[in-house]
């Protein structure tokens, strides 16, 4: 099995920033794309960005220029940095992957638990 676990999360002013981080363990041969989606109350899931095994990112038109994914492939690992928060980044954030394990012919996404990210006015 694989587990996804982020940390990161918390309480910041508008303005302010915050840096997630997400750690996939288990039985991992490689992992493809990694990314990050929210959900805020009563709303459906979104895109946030996301980052290839070789490193190209792509964002949400929403967060492009405030926030910058990365990856770190030999410690599986992908972050996200928040700058220059707004109270509507408030949401639960996910962490994404898409993983072939060991002795798989195909990969599988995987999601974590999620982390609340809240940003005050």
């Amino acid at each position: 099995q694989v587990q996804l676990v982020e940390s990161g999360g918390g309480l910041v002013q508008a303005g302010g920033s915050l840096r997630l981080s997400c750690v996939a363990s288990g039985s991992i041969t490689s992992i493809n794309t990694m990314g990050w989606y929210r959900q805020a109350p009563g709303k459906q899931r979104e895109l946030v960005a996301t980052i290839t095994s070789g490193g190209f990112p792509g964002y949400a038109d929403s967060v492009l220029g405030r926030f910058t994914i990365s990856r770190d492939n030999a410690k599986n690992t992908v972050h996200l940095q928040m700058n220059r928060l707004k109270p509507e980044d408030t949401a639960v954030y996910y962490c994404n992957a898409d993983v072939l394990m060991s002795g798989s012919l195909w990969s599988s996404d995987y999601w974590g638990q999620g982390t609340q990210v809240t940003v005050s006015s």
